[in-house]
């Protein structure tokens, strides 16, 4: 092996976001998870919804709370409108 090329491994602690942790060995001097075997939802059995990034809250922030009965809601009553506006002129 040629010398002063390879990264040091360093004995490492491994810290998960549910509180698991585990001894590793790495090239990284810490090392943090979001999802370990112990709470991934394929591991476990179990849902967990995890939103670490507030992907809900910026979605509804950006597209607001639509659906999409309220799109179609918003549809009909532009489809309507002009029809009772020119049955109104008529009488």
């Amino acid at each position: 092996m040629k010398q002063g090329i390879h990264p040091e491994y360093h004995e490492v602690d491994v810290r998960c976001a549910c509180g698991t942790t585990w001894k590793t060995r790495s090239t990284k001097k810490e090392v943090r998870l979001e999802i370990c075997s112990s709470c991934h939802p394929f591991f476990t059995g179990k849902q967990k919804l995890i939103d670490t990034e507030g992907r809900v809250e910026r979605f509804t922030k950006k597209y607001g709370a639509q659906t999409v009965a309220g799109v179609k809601e918003r549809l009909e009553k532009q489809r309507q409108s002009p029809r009772s506006a020119a049955s109104g002129e008529a009488s």
